[in-house]
């Protein structure tokens, strides 16, 4: 029997080469590999976006859109929404009845993106509160494996605390789940941060290529190579930090002539936009394709919820039943 797997995707706006490069093609491969429950986390996306609902529909179909156009299989995995499985909600409520708040006002990505975000009023209940609806996520389909980065270690951890917790309460029912270490490298966005869409500095999976072209032109490189003949440092580029992505096979040439000289900034800026318009193209047309369909996203979220409902019905029951909220 496959081991199972479980992550998930907050739809707060489109998704970009980070993305792609970091977990959507980890999940690629989760799929041959394991069971795997692979859902949008839209009620997630309340926790920093609540005064802005919009485009949440939106995002949510958009999401579903790219995932299938990257290669996610329905009849592999399990695509649904999150905010399908109202048990899910019930077992954060009772998760968040044994969590002692100091256990969620450690979690140092609650003390980061306050800082963050301070221009937004997060410092709520249900945004202090997350990591227990993100156990709720978890711990409801047994999940034994979660694809994490080295930074999201603690946030796993809190679900592991609540299973045994809870299972110590009222009895060894919950699956401790274990952490599937992602040692992608982040990727830098085109002021040199990290890309990110709240930076404001992402290459979108669907930038046309003209867009893609003038994104790649405005990208921070060596700021000691000012000419198009001086030396550079392609070590603290983040256009060679791309390249290394998008021509593995000419990276070494490619940093060789850019430390001579032979190569300028402006060429190697274009060459690397024709490798990214490239690599996307197919992803892109596939999007085109399942566009037209307007019922594609209905059809692939009411297959995964077909598929995870049973599962996370049957954990709510057991846990009803365990804590004596449901007679046997």
């Amino acid at each position: 029997m496959k081991k199972r797997v479980l992550t998930g995707y907050r739809p707060t706006g489109q998704l970009h080469l980070g993305h792609l490069h970091g977990n959507l093609n980890s999940m690629l491969e989760l799929q041959d590999k394991y069971e795997c429950f692979f859902f949008i986390a839209d009620w997630h996306a309340l926790t920093t976006n609540y005064a802005d609902t919009d485009k949440l529909l939106q995002y949510v179909d958009e999401m579903v859109l790219d995932w299938l156009a990257i290669g996610l299989d329905p009849n592999k995995c399990a695509i649904y929404r999150q905010s399908d499985m109202m048990e899910i909600a019930e077992l954060a409520l009772y998760f968040s009845m044994l969590t002692p708040i100091a256990w969620l006002e450690r979690n140092p990505t609650y003390k980061e993106q306050l800082n963050e975000l301070k221009a937004k009023e997060i410092a709520t209940h249900g945004f202090i509160g997350y990591p227990v609806l993100q156990a709720a996520d978890i711990l409801s389909v047994h999940a034994d494996f979660v694809p994490v980065g080295e930074d999201q270690l603690p946030h796993l951890e809190l679900s592991r605390e609540i299973a045994r917790r809870f299972n110590h309460f009222y009895g060894k029912y919950l699956k401790e789940p274990k952490a599937l270490l992602s040692h992608t490298k982040r990727l830098p966005g085109i002021d040199g941060r990290k890309m990110s869409k709240s930076y404001g500095n992402a290459i979108y999976l669907n930038d046309e290529p003209e867009t893609i072209a003038k994104k790649v032109m405005k990208m921070i490189t060596d700021p000691e190579k000012i000419r198009k003949n001086d030396p550079g440092h392609p070590e603290i580029c983040s256009v060679f930090a791309l390249h290394k992505l998008y021509s593995p096979e000419q990276a070494e040439d490619i940093a060789a002539r850019c430390r001579s000289g032979e190569l300028g900034c402006v060429a190697d800026k274009g060459d690397l936009a024709e490798k990214i318009c490239s690599s996307l193209k197919p992803y892109q047309k596939r999007r085109l394709e399942l566009a037209r369909d307007p019922d594609t996203v209905k059809k692939v979220l009411a297959g995964g919820a077909a598929k995870a409902h049973p599962l996370i019905s049957e954990t709510l029951h057991q846990v009803r039943r365990l804590i004596k909220i449901e007679r046997d």
